[in-house]
């Protein structure tokens, strides 16, 4: 590469490039071999070529944006041309490779199941819809990865999903071979089958294909080195709690319930599931608490109160271990309105009430540390 004394040298270059990231991988393009060629003219224009993993990538401007930013930095640098080329078969195929082996993932294999994984997981169910399960899902996860965690959602409500919307999500995953990138909004990475289908359209599947969505969600999707995934489940105990079981045996059940009665009962059986299935749970954590009179502050029960205590103690004497009541949430109208806008409540007002539960809720969750079942602890009996 010519280079002029002033200009930049091909490390210098290089080492430009390493702060750019690809927005969906999350890794400098420079390690995911991105770079094709760089030229630098005597007159200081340099000309950057880029390879796109897919043709028609929806995030060329923000690579090109990107890229042109951190190469002008660099002294004796006069303008900047991005060129985008595609990879071959060949080189996604490599980068597929690289990343599974990276994460300690191989074809077809969940790494949030095997036993060395680290990662937290937490599937958020409740007995009945109505809730606000999905809104916890969603702000427990933004006030994680506010935290500085690696945070991912896996939006499992097939049926009813709604993780994209309350997020903000507007763009859809890009494939790598058989690899799917997932979107990131909020520093948190998602995916959900509402960014498969058209529109509106509703999703009329059984209980075999719903699993092998679960699946892929988990398998085929490149989460990286998450601290925590979040799985917002369906209501109830059909065949995703079931398959969520199955599939990623360490997943924590986090029960989420409103303080009235009939609202209580269903959950408390919601999360009895754990001993069919032998998950343990993290706890319960009551929504809609109460409303903060707007007038003298005073506390308006309007669901009633004690539901998520009394599920708390229904499933520490029904599994034999301690589920604790994980926090109280007040009913908030802009935890609704960030929910419609995709702004989550935790991150827009941290200070309301509402997100002050949440966010304790969220560090609570947050600093635990995995259990050592299902973990291999690499001893062996002594011989004699």
């Amino acid at each position: 590469m010519p280079a002029t004394s002033t200009g930049p040298t091909t490390d210098d270059l290089m080492a430009a490039l390493a702060t750019v990231n690809d927005p969906e991988i999350r890794r400098p393009i420079t390690d995911l071999g991105m770079v094709k060629a760089l030229d630098v003219s005597d007159a200081g224009l340099v000309r950057v070529d880029i390879f796109l993993t897919v043709a028609g990538c929806p995030l060329r401007d923000t690579i090109t944006r990107d890229v042109t930013a951190a190469v002008s930095k660099l002294p004796g640098v006069t303008g900047v041309r991005v060129e985008m080329d595609v990879m071959s078969d060949e080189q996604r195929k490599g980068l597929q490779s690289k990343l599974r082996a990276e994460s300690g993932a191989v074809e077809r294999e969940i790494p949030f199941a095997l036993p060395g994984s680290l990662t937290r997981v937490y599937a958020v169910a409740s007995g009945k819809g109505g809730v606000g399960k999905s809104s916890v899902t969603v702000n427990l996860a933004a006030a994680m990865a506010r935290q500085g965690r690696s945070v991912g959602v896996v939006d499992a409500d097939i049926y009813g999903h709604s993780i994209p919307r309350m997020l903000g999500v507007t763009g859809r995953p890009t494939q790598v071979e058989q690899m799917i990138m997932p979107p990131v909004a909020h520093d948190v990475k998602v995916i959900s089958i509402g960014m498969f289908v058209s529109g509106n359209a509703p999703v009329v599947w059984r209980g075999p294909m719903l699993h092998r969505a679960l699946q892929q969600f988990l398998a085929d999707v490149y989460w990286g080195d998450l601290d925590v995934l979040l799985m917002d489940l369906p209501p109830g105990t059909g065949d995703i709690a079931i398959s969520v079981a199955q599939l990623v045996p360490p997943a924590e059940l986090l029960v989420v319930t409103t303080p009235q009665q009939a609202a209580a009962e269903v959950a408390e059986r919601a999360g009895t599931i754990a001993l069919q299935t032998h998950q343990q749970i993290a706890g319960v954590i009551e929504n809609m608490s109460y409303l903060p009179c707007p007038h003298c502050n005073e506390r308006v029960e309007v669901f009633g109160s004690g539901g998520g205590q009394a599920v708390a103690d229904g499933l520490t004497r029904a599994t034999g271990a301690p589920v604790p009541l994980l926090g109280e949430i007040p009913i908030d109208l802009r935890l609704r309105e960030g929910g419609d806008q995709g702004r989550p409540l935790v991150l827009d007002d941290p200070d309301a009430p509402a997100a002050q539960a949440l966010i304790s809720i969220a560090d609570r969750l947050g600093s635990r540390t995995r259990g050592l079942v299902g973990r291999s602890l690499g001893l062996s009996p002594a011989g004699r």
